[in-house]
């Protein structure tokens, strides 16, 4: 079996730290002073091979010095460092011996029989939906190779070739150096175990559940914009479903595991229509006001929704304008049909909006301005509406005293019932609503922004629409193949 001798014949990595500072600082300096900055040998990892008893090198990591070298590949045996015999070492002491030489480093190899498949630097992009920190991670071989990312990051996957753990480097990151994460399979299985907590959670979100109407608190009266929402507060409320209610199942999906999704830049072009837009946020946030504020700011550029409902017409009320006035046959077919996205019941009639109405003001030309339940939000999630989804999210409780103290709530489909003030229970249910929506539906959410004051929220608001209608962004990769 023939042997290879790497012979590493370089100044000691004081030395050299100190001549590469001297330098013009570059992407691959910066590295390198990086690397020789702690007494760690990155860009590759050991094992003990579980059949032979060997040392091998386990893994290179993309875009690493060993990758770059070209010298060294999975598989590889390690025999000797600088003469010393690494057998009946262990990979920790192998480390050891290799972050206390000094100079010139010697290493005595068999390379592996295996041929190495040709990996292709790919150009697949994921969005992270969970927080990841590797020195948290047990399971994770070298928590030194793991990289950190929050949901919503966007990763870059180098590698896939191990079926556990990917290679990946963030997409805004100038350093090639891929680290460790864990793979989508695998964080489906470790979220698995979870589940049962998940579900119950879930199941106390849907209980919980208040639909009552708010906009700004500047205003002193919580309004819908130009009519009150179908959506009814928990204590008035009979019945409240979705299009797409799920089964009552043990069985695990990994379909709604948030782990990676696989997403692509994309722009909107100017003949296309405009992306949904969808908002989401617990009772008394402000949400309807800050809707009210940017349909009034151009009713030519803003739209909404028009609901359906079941009641009798009634006064000055214009069917098509402030309802879609229909029977109670036709809701219900329509209702078995799947043409709601939602749909309520209250006193015996039916409210609900339909995926026509959004199709229409679409149609128009115009940003369809939605808001919805947050477990609708993933079944919007396509082709056909790109949606943009934006958590309205309140302040802290003491703010909310501080800012909603004069300001009221709407709690009750009847128009004849006067809005009421906000109570200490009003507040406590808005902060732990919202921390639920958060928890189960955060990494559907595109932007989150903090209702504090009504002025600033209006106007991150507003630069949010500009940015979104002329920057790239991205998206599910699905969205952008008919």
């Amino acid at each position: 079996m023939r042997l290879l001798m790497f012979f590493m014949s370089i100044q000691s990595p004081l030395q050299l730290a100190e001549e590469l500072q001297s330098k013009p600082l570059n992407t691959e300096i910066g590295e390198l002073l990086k690397l020789l900055s702690k007494p760690n040998i990155k860009g590759a990892t050991i094992k003990r091979d579980e059949l032979t008893g060997s040392i091998v090198v386990a893994r290179i990591m993309r875009g690493g010095a060993a990758d770059r070298s070209g010298l060294i590949h999975i598989g590889d045996e390690l025999r000797e460092v600088n003469g010393i015999p690494v057998d009946d070492k262990k990979p920790e002491e192998i480390i050891q011996i290799l972050a206390q030489s000094q100079g010139a480093i010697t290493f005595k190899i068999i390379p592996s029989i295996k041929e190495e498949t040709p990996t292709i630097e790919g150009k697949m992009f994921m969005k992270a939906l969970f927080d990841y920190d590797p020195t948290e991670d047990k399971a994770i071989p070298c928590k030194e190779a793991g990289l950190s990312f929050r949901k919503g990051d966007i990763l870059q996957i180098m590698s896939q070739d191990d079926a556990t753990w990917w290679q990946a480097r963030h997409e805004s990151d100038s350093n090639p150096r891929a680290g460790l994460i864990p793979s989508k399979h695998f964080q489906e299985r470790r979220f698995a175990l979870k589940r049962p907590e998940v579900h119950m959670q879930q199941l106390k979100i849907s209980n919980r559940k208040s639909y009552a109407e708010c906009a700004g608190y500047n205003s002193g009266t919580y309004i819908a914009g130009f009519r009150r929402s179908f959506r009814l507060s928990r204590k008035d409320r009979k019945t409240n479903k979705s299009m797409y209610e799920c089964k009552k199942s043990d069985q695990y999906d990994t379909a709604d595991v948030p782990t990676y999704e696989e997403v692509a830049p994309y722009r909107r072009q100017p003949n296309e229509k405009y992306r949904l837009v969808v908002l989401v946020g617990p009772v008394g946030v402000g949400l309807n006001e800050l809707k009210r504020k940017l349909l009034i700011s151009n009713t030519q550029h803003y739209g909404v929704t028009v609901p359906h409902t079941t009641r009798a017409r009634r006064g000055q009320e214009n069917d098509g304008v402030e309802y879609i006035f229909i029977s109670k046959h036709l809701f219900e077919t329509d209702v078995q049909n799947n043409k709601f996205i939602e749909y309520g019941e209250y006193k015996n009639n039916y409210y609900g909006t339909s995926i026509d109405s959004v199709r229409s003001v679409l149609t128009k030309n115009k940003v369809c301005l939605l808001d919805v339940q947050p477990h609708t939000v993933k079944h919007l999630r396509t082709l056909e509406f790109k949606p943009f989804v934006i958590f309205i999210k309140p302040p802290s409780l003491e703010r909310l005293r501080e800012t909603r103290k004069n300001s009221k709530i709407i709690s009750s489909k009847d128009e004849k019932v006067a809005a009421k003030p906000f109570t200490e229970e009003d507040f406590q249910e808005m902060i732990k609503s919202a921390q639920m929506m958060e928890s189960q539906y955060g990494h559907l959410f595109d932007k989150v922004i903090v209702n504090d004051d009504l002025t600033t929220a209006y106007n991150e608001l507003k630069t949010t629409f500009d940015k979104l209608e002329t920057e790239t962004f991205w998206v599910p990769v699905s969205w952008l193949h008919s």
